[in-house]
């Protein structure tokens, strides 16, 4: 390994690429149901976006070499640690293509310092260029950020990130690479929860990357390992005691027509005779005294499908009628499952090992409204993973926000300690 590391120090031992932590969060306001409120005006675009790769130019972030690249990266950053770190950027207005200040020499030393420079022993030049605009957009990019090339306030945050926390940052998530990587095979989705995003990966060669929306901070999803073994067309959508509790009761009470209007059915108990909410009294009502179930439809929580696998947590992959929330830039918003934008380019590529299931057929019953259950053959491994830093295949370092507090708790697999998972279905 020491071979390696030295043959692949560039600059005296600085590293080639890397970086951090997106932006700070933003609050958000939602749950994933059909009873929550969100703001949909938080951002006009998002940062990342959901895309088909077919040409290899996207690596995927998470191979069975990660662990070796995390080893590499960590020990590049030691060294950047140990002669001092960066400079830390001084606060400043926004700085754009062709400005000319001094905090632009500092800029470039500190991009240099991580590897997206060149380093000048000769000094820093103040202008704000065509190249330090690619640089800048590069840093972006791998933390998160929108792409633009100025220096704003939410990159110069980011730039502002000592080397000792973004070592910590890598040292966090080594364990967690190591076992995610395990047993990956050919075919494999990777759900990011920090980074919001899913891969879907065949033969080392990433297929499509999705934005998706996860669980918020006192919501969080689970970090988990398994196979996906069925999809659902047109689900149901049976709602949970925990939200029973939080959001319908207290609508209900207000107003029972809210069922009605979201097509939700009122069984005497799970499996037991449907029962008409207007001859039923609210006011004290049980949460867990009558089952909740949302039929198929528009406005069903999971919309056209639901994914299966097999897991502790009773969680699930989904669509979602409220596609606006994939434009958001911090996509935290669900109650644990993961709901997923283009979910049929995702539902085509597992269905490719059920050769009877064409895109075209997918697409038919979906439209139809009618509830289709299928059985996967030979299904993708799964993984549910928190990394808030990971190193691509061409020694590329991103970090993503710690939204769960996670990093330095040893936390690797599972449910967040102390914070209950509540489900959409």
């Amino acid at each position: 390994m020491t071979a390696k590391i030295t043959r692949r120090m560039a600059l005296a031992g600085i590293a080639t690429s890397g970086l951090w932590p997106a932006t700070a969060m933003a609050a958000m306001k939602d749950s994933v149901n059909p009873f929550a409120t969100t703001n949909f005006n938080a951002h006009p675009a998002p940062p990342t976006a959901t895309q088909v790769v077919e040409d290899g130019s996207v690596l995927p972030m998470l191979t069975p070499s990660g662990p070796m690249h995390m080893q590499l990266a960590i020990a590049r950053y030691e060294i950047i640690d140990s002669r001092g770190g960066w400079p830390r950027l001084p606060r400043t207005r926004t700085l754009v293509r062709g400005t000319d200040d001094p905090v632009v020499a500092v800029l470039r030393q500190r991009l240099a310092l991580e590897g997206y420079m060149p380093y000048s022993e000769q000094g820093f030049s103040t202008r704000y260029d065509k190249e330090v605009t690619a640089a800048v957009r590069r840093y972006q990019a791998n933390n998160g950020l929108y792409t633009h090339g100025r220096l704003d306030l939410a990159t110069a945050e980011q730039l502002n990130v000592t080397s000792a926390d973004r070592l910590a940052t890598l040292k966090a998530n080594l364990p967690r690479v190591i076992e995610y990587a395990k047993n990956l095979g050919d075919r494999y989705i990777v759900v990011n929860v920090p980074a919001g995003q899913l891969d879907v990966v065949q033969n080392g060669q990433l297929r499509s990357r999705h934005n998706i929306i996860v669980g918020k901070i006192d919501r969080p999803t689970p970090v988990l390992q398994s196979k996906i073994s069925q999809i659902n067309f047109n689900p149901y959508w049976n709602a949970p005691v925990s939200i029973v509790k939080k959001d319908i009761l207290p609508q209900v009470r207000r107003n029972v027509d809210i069922l009605r209007r979201l097509n939700i059915k009122v069984f005497d108990g799970y499996g037991g005779p449907e029962v008409d909410p207007t001859t039923i009294d609210w006011t004290n009502v049980a949460p867990d005294r009558y089952f909740f179930r949302q039929e198929p439809g528009e406005d069903n929580a999971m919309a056209t499908v639901k994914i299966n696998f097999p897991n502790p947590y009773s969680v699930y992959m989904h669509d979602t009628p409220t596609k606006q929330l994939f434009t958001e830039a911090a996509r935290y918003f669900s109650s644990g499952c993961v709901r997923v934008d283009k979910v049929d380019v995702l539902v085509d590529w597992i269905l490719q090992s059920n050769p009877e299931w064409t895109p075209e057929r997918v697409k038919e019953v979906s439209a139809s409204g009618k509830r289709v259950d299928v059985n996967v053959v030979d299904g993708p491994q799964l993984r549910f993973a928190y990394l808030t830093a990971w190193v691509t295949d061409d020694d590329q370092t991103h970090f993503r926000p710690d939204i769960y507090h996670l990093d330095g708790t040893g936390f690797i697999t599972g449910q967040p300690e102390g914070v209950p998972v509540e489900q959409p279905g």
